[in-house]
């Protein structure tokens, strides 16, 4: 390539100046430290904290059966190994590697995986060399322990997120592959900043330096064969390959022998798309890594621990929540004519049919009112299938503070007690969105309509028919009681701070 060629404005020649300081490697570092530094808070806070509330005091001596041939030793010795191996095993599971770190649930899983490794091996140990260590500190220290780094991890995500949306703390990510492919790989990347990639160029058979990729920004840095040109020159730590038909395989792995070990990554984006790490095993077969995907299915154990998750949870809101039924219910009567609940027919699991309880937002007669809104305002925004007005005049204004904050959505804990719902779950349609559905959509059926869902969580009123559909089916896909929570948390959270997509 010739020298003049450059990544927009910048040359070659300027690039040790200005893109080499842009090599993000650094980040990583600066932020695998700060949590290595809270991580080592959180344990010793927690093994310490443990043994001054167990033994009020630290001068306490594990006790040794007279046949072990342990030498005595104090809790305080003990504490401080605990914590040295609490630290090496968080490392050695790469809970605070980049690629872990503000990913969420495979993150925490990998902190309390590393953890009840930690003291299901001083168990063992304890049990072999016959040392007597007191059951009610280590059932203090492993909660108290898990408690602060989980809770840390979530603090530490939260803020990871809040600067990957400002475009700080990516990963400087070079696209390769067939045009298609890429834009549409970049635009997922774009929409999605958490994931904490920006997309800084790319490479695609035929391009040409100094264009960009249709409907984007993103500057086409040369043909597929420009790939390690381009990655220095855009100073790029992350190169993401897409389908194509112009990099055979041989080229895939020539360009990650040239990557530079530890400070630049590789990255396969296969066709499929919404199918998550639990479902997805890497197989070699002679040299190739072949993707084995497994078809989502609920086991019977699933499905019961679901179901009485489900019961208890509703049971439990209907019985703490009740004065703030009744004082909502209250509120309804008395801001417009008509009752408090209404009834609508919904489609659950295996398409039944089922009656929806809410409370009244709207007023009375807002069936009759329909035909008479403008016809400007009668299509969702941006939706052709679900009917959403951003300033329905049919609301009342109690409905309205009520659809902010989901409150109206409560009754539907009577409707999870008797099983047509579930606390999560796909959103539960109307018969009259049903009869719009393509083929695939039907299988938001798999599973029982819910209270809230990843729909709910991830834009809801503002979200298109095509993500609506998506995020419904990528929960089906992908079911889990960890993810449950995951969305129970963020809806608590969703509904203190609603932002303006509940309308």
């Amino acid at each position: 390539m010739a020298a003049s060629l450059g990544y927009g404005s910048l040359s070659i020649s300027a690039r040790d100046t200005a893109l080499a300081n842009a090599r993000t490697p650094d980040w990583r570092r600066r932020l695998g430290r700060r949590i290595w530094l809270t991580d080592l808070i959180a344990a010793t806070l927690a093994v310490f904290g443990a043994q001054l509330v167990w033994f009020e005091g630290f001068s306490e001596t594990v006790v040794i059966r007279p046949e072990s041939t342990v030498s005595p030793f104090s809790y305080t010795a003990m504490g401080l190994v605990l914590v040295t191996t609490w630290m090496w095993a968080l490392a050695l599971n790469d809970s605070r590697t980049a690629r872990v770190l503000g990913s969420g649930i495979p993150e925490y899983r990998r902190v309390a995986d590393a953890s009840l490794r930690v003291f299901g091996l001083v168990a063992i140990i304890a049990f072999v060399l016959r040392v007597d260590v007191a059951r009610g500190y280590l059932l203090v220290s492993l909660p108290l322990g898990l408690a602060l780094l989980l809770g840390s991890r979530v603090l530490w995500r939260g803020w990871l997120l809040r600067e990957r949306r400002a475009g700080r703390f990516t990963a400087r990510t070079l696209l390769v592959g067939s045009e298609r492919s890429v834009a549409d790989l970049s635009r997922e990347l774009m929409r999605t900043p958490d994931a904490g990639y920006t997309v800084v160029g790319a490479c695609v058979p035929g391009g040409v330096a100094g264009s960009h990729l249709e409907g984007t920004d993103i500057p086409i840095l040369g043909n597929v064969d420009d790939v390690e040109w381009a990655l220095e020159t855009s100073a790029a730590d992350t190169v993401g390959v897409t389908s194509t038909d112009d990099l055979p395989p041989a080229k895939v792995k020539r360009i990650s022998w040239n990557l530079e070990s530890g400070q630049q990554h590789l990255v396969l984006a296969p066709g499929i798309v919404d199918v998550a790490g639990p479902r997805i095993h890497a197989v070699p077969v002679a040299g190739l890594p072949l993707i084995h995907v497994e078809i989502p299915r609920l086991s019977a154990g699933q499905r019961i621990i679901k179901r009485a998750s489900d019961a208890v949870g509703a049971a439990l809101g209907l019985l703490l929540l009740s004065p703030l039924l009744l004082a909502l219910a209250l509120l309804v009567r008395a801001s417009s004519p008509g009752p408090a609940l209404f009834r609508q027919e919904r489609v659950g699991l295996h398409g039944r049919t089922f009656h929806m309880l809410k409370f009244r937002t709207m007023v009375d007669d807002a069936e009759a009112r329909l035909v008479a809104l403008p016809a400007a305002g009668t299509t969702g925004i941006g939706n052709e299938v679900l009917f959403k007005l951003r300033e329905d005049p049919r609301v009342t204004a109690i409905g309205r503070f009520m659809r902010r904050h989901s409150l109206d959505e409560l009754p539907q804990l009577v409707n999870v007690l008797t099983g047509n719902m579930s606390l999560v779950g796909p959103r539960p349609p109307l018969r009259q969105e049903v009869d719009q559905y393509h083929d695939h959509v039907h299988r938001r059926f798999l599973m029982k309509p819910g209270i809230t869902g990843i729909w709910q969580v991830s834009g809801r009123s503002s979200l298109s028919w095509e993500d609506s559909v998506r995020l419904d089916l990528s929960y089906i896909e992908n079911y889990s009681l960890i993810g449950d929570l995951a969305i129970l948390l963020r809806t608590v959270k969703a509904v203190f701070r609603p932002g303006d997509t509940a309308y």
